[in-house]
């Protein structure tokens, strides 16, 4: 049994082991890099660094829990929940094992196979330094048994989860992407964050800009020019060889395109892109367009100019991979339900 405050200090000691370089964490991360070739240390730094300063900080802790006053200090009878992780980015689903783990249930975690090295290098630190973790947080490939469970996946997956899982308490997601809108007045450094909303992770996550909203007679030449931070990315491989195949069925269809040299930017309605894509389409009314947006399941983040006083899905730009305590996946509060078990 782990007491909430323990759990606290345990979360914040791992946030103090992210932000101090050592030896050991990166050849962790050189090895995550050479089981799954999206995660180069670059990315594998971002996502540690963002998990550290956003996650892991204890005054943000104690202020989300704060939020919660049913959460007991000690959990007499607790749960065990099933995660299902994703590994499109590095440790994406690291706020729902913070969810559990602070919750105070016992978490057994099916990891993605494109993400095992730092999620098995987590659990052993936190066990390290607190044994009782062992018998709180266990991996496993087959989740029978659970309480409740909390599942990330494509649409497809979505539907055997919803199966499989319709008899306990369940978080099912599904896929997600996010847009912009443009009005043409961003400066030059509003677009370069919009870069990274568009180009950080190679465009893998959920938070990822995949489709802007242009009005009539937009310029791009200064959005394809933000583009040139990440020209790198033309040089990666796997990234490469999706820019190509997708150039290719453009030229073969006779595709009207717009490239920098690594992202191409094509007409489309559709916010999904592939890697290297990212789809434009015009709008006539902002407004009605964010109202509409903001009621789409599909989308997970709205980057946009300006913002209401309740913005929602919307964010500044520059601001998505960067999400807080409380910017909860799909708009389910996790602790809440978790708490509620």
């Amino acid at each position: 049994m782990i007491l909430l405050e323990n759990r606290i200090a345990l979360m914040t000691q791992l946030g103090t082991y992210f932000m101090q370089p050592s030896a050991e964490l990166e050849d962790i991360i050189d090895s995550a890099h050479r089981a799954n070739g999206w995660f180069t240390p670059e990315f594998c730094h971002l996502a540690i660094h963002n998990i550290a300063t956003s996650f892991l900080d204890e005054k943000a802790l104690r202020n989300w829990i704060a939020q919660y006053p049913a959460l007991p200090e000690e959990r007499p009878e607790p749960k065990m929940v099933g995660i299902v992780m994703a590994g499109n980015i590095p440790l994406v689903g690291f706020h729902d094992f913070l969810c559990g783990f602070i919750s105070g249930h016992n978490l057994k975690l099916k990891l993605s196979s494109k993400d095992t090295v730092l999620w098995n290098h987590i659990i052993a630190k936190l066990t390290e330094w607190e044994p009782a973790v062992a018998d709180t947080v266990t991996v496993s490939e087959m989740l029978k048994g659970c309480d409740a469970y909390i599942a990330t996946g494509s649409d497809n997956s979505s539907r055997y989860f919803e199966y499989y899982f319709q008899k306990y308490p369940h978080i099912i997601r599904k896929n997600r992407t996010s847009v912009a809108i443009l009005d043409g007045t961003e400066s030059a450094t509003e677009l370069k964050q919009l870069s990274d909303d568009i180009n950080m992770f190679f465009g893998l996550g959920c938070r990822n800009v995949t489709q802007v909203y242009i009005p009539k007679d937009y310029q791009f030449e200064p959005l394809l020019q933000s583009f040139n931070t990440y020209i790198a990315h033309g040089d990666h491989n796997k990234f490469r060889n999706n820019y190509d195949f997708q150039l290719a069925l453009y030229l073969l269809n006779k595709q009207y395109y717009m490239s920098n040299g690594h992202i191409l930017m094509v007409e489309n309605p559709a916010p999904f892109a592939p890697i290297s894509v990212v789809h434009y389409t015009h709008y006539e009314d902002k407004q009605e367009l964010i109202d509409r947006l903001q009621q789409d399941d599909h989308i997970q983040c709205i980057t946009v100019k300006e913002r209401s006083e309740e913005p929602g899905k919307c964010y500044a730009f520059g601001a998505n991979q960067n999400p807080s305590l409380t910017d909860y996946a799909d708009g389910v509060d996790t602790m809440d339900f978790l708490q509620n078990l």
